[in-house]
């Protein structure tokens, strides 16, 4: 959406002057100077995870409750000023980054990290959006109860970005994406409101699904600052296994099965390519692989059981043992011990990042696609891409039960990472094009951001983007939240003769209460 907005001093309705140093003013009034930071103090806020975008803010502020962000959203609205929300700021689209303008206020959500209630009956959590993900999964364990999100940035990411960008991970199969964890939200609307929506209900037709518009929407909606996550009970026995596949049908083949014999209890199947182990094999020495490396895919699989060990143990043992008799799969490595798989998830969680480092920077898809499509796509894209360039690598690895794949392109072993990045764009055309021509998407679970946002239209019906363009302005039809995300900037967007609105002093908002 386009945005109306200037740095120029202007005059209020009411004749005072006012501008951007009179906004930072208020902020530090309403929030505290410590929690207004400008210059030098603001600077680790300003660029992506991967340092390939940096910004530049107005100042970055840091509320401590929702009724601070209601005031942020107030004053940053009536001095017609951008805000961009940024929690853990692990996100890999840009969506938190601001952009090189210096127009807009970074609004760091770190300070509402407090877990508000549980309720184990309810089998909920509420919890504030700046919470850390790995701090809400300890609260619910804490409980004996699962919060089944998980991330490989969990250590510090947080929840009100896992719902911004309506999050995946490994368990999608088994407990949905972000979206189906929460059950109410609480959001600052655009015009500085707080809609209280944390109802911890599982039914409520009573409209709209306000809380599903929400989520996903990288905070160009709404604010997200508290949740009410939807909790499940903790397993009893968990089984882990790598499996290793003669080829990718047989894999596809393989989950229909495990997923006919484990029903709900199959919580986890992480597709890896031989290119993939590969890159840990020669760059990661000290993580240990316990399978040959002589098949072209493997696949780490999780299994967790409600009534214990030993039943867990006979269901993975004859899931497992059948697709052996049927040829599916070629070679197993069982976990024994809470330590073994432990050290299989590390190949996936921090082994393959590392790897991928040490190997060089490569060019990165985050892309779903029909699990039926999968291996149609993945030998169309790879022929596609050496016919184009030569011997590139694909690097695929992803949640193969979900249809999210994370398809890489490093450098071939004779060229650079920088002669790869001299073909960044082309490569992601073929990519997305490919995904696009099987039926998938070119965004599985990391959002669109800036990075992906001027691919929609290429990807996405005309009819689609006039029903998130009517969304926008709907809800902020300013165009003030996260501008420049998702949605390309149409200069004739929104009419250029919207009213003033006189700024409220920052004092006005002392006494309210917390929510």
């Amino acid at each position: 959406m386009s945005t109306h907005t200037s740095t120029s001093t202007r005059t209020s309705t009411s004749g005072h002057i006012t501008g951007p140093a009179d906004l930072v003013t208020a902020l530090r009034h309403a929030l505290g100077d410590a929690h207004v930071l400008t210059g030098a103090d603001a600077a680790g806020y300003l660029t992506d995870q991967h340092g390939r975008l940096t910004g530049q803010a107005l100042a970055v502020a840091r509320p401590a409750d929702t009724a601070q962000v209601a005031q942020l959203v107030r004053l940053c609205r009536a001095h017609r000023t951008p805000i961009v929300a940024q929690g853990g700021n692990t996100g890999l689209m840009g969506g938190a980054t601001p952009d090189a303008s210096g127009h807009a206020v970074l609004l760091s959500l770190a300070r509402l990290n407090r877990v508000r209630a549980i309720d184990t009956d309810n089998d909920t959590l509420t919890v504030e959006a700046g919470a850390v993900l790995a701090h809400v999964q300890q609260a619910a364990r804490d409980a004996d109860r699962l919060f089944p999100l998980s991330l490989g940035s969990e250590g510090s990411c947080t929840i009100g970005g896992n719902l911004s960008t309506n999050a995946g991970g490994t368990q999608v199969l088994r407990y949905g994406n972000a979206r189906e964890l929460v059950l109410g939200l609480e959001v600052v609307t655009a015009e500085g409101d707080i809609w209280n929506g944390l109802r911890g209900l599982r039914k409520d037709n009573t409209g709209y699904a306000l809380r599903d518009l929400y989520v996903g929407s990288e905070g160009t909606l709404g604010i997200i600052t508290a949740a009410t996550l939807r909790l499940h009970p903790m397993p009893r026995a968990q089984h882990t296994a790598l499996l290793a596949f003669g080829c990718i049908r047989d894999a596809v083949a393989f989950l229909s099965q495990a997923r006919a014999g484990f029903g709900a209890s199959l919580t986890a199947f992480e597709l890896m390519s031989d290119t993939a182990l590969g890159l840990i094999a020669r760059h990661v020495p000290e993580q240990p692989i316990p399978l040959a490396l002589n098949a072209p895919w493997f696949a780490l699989i999780e299994l967790s059981d409600s009534e214990g060990e030993d039943h867990a143990r006979q269901r993975f043992e004859c899931v497992v043992g059948q697709a052996f008799e049927d040829g599916l799969v070629t070679d197993a490595a069982i976990a024994e011990s809470l330590q073994q798989s432990q050290a299989l998830w590390r190949l996936r969680y921090q082994a393959l990042g590392e790897a991928q480092r040490r190997d060089g920077r490569n060019i990165k898809h985050d892309v779903s696609v029909p699990i039926s499509r999968i291996p149609d796509f993945l030998a169309a894209t790879a022929a596609l891409l050496q016919a184009r360039f030569g011997a590139v690598r694909p690097v695929a690895f992803g949640h193969l039960g979900d249809g999210n794949l994370h398809y890489n392109v490093s450098h071939a072993p004779d060229s650079t990472p920088a002669q790869l990045f001299a073909q960044e764009d082309a490569i992601h055309e073929v990519v997305h094009d490919s995904v696009h021509a099987h039926g998938g998407s070119i965004s599985a679970e990391h959002g669109v951001g800036q990075t992906k946002r001027d691919l929609l239209p290429r990807y996405k019906s005309a009819v689609e983007l006039q029903l998130m363009r009517r969304l926008k302005q709907a809800f902020d039809p300013l165009g003030l939240l996260n501008p420049g995300k998702v949605l390309q900037a149409l200069p004739d967007d929104l009419p250029h003769d919207l009213p003033q609105v006189s700024p409220t002093p920052a004092a006005a908002f002392q006494e309210g209460p917390t929510p």
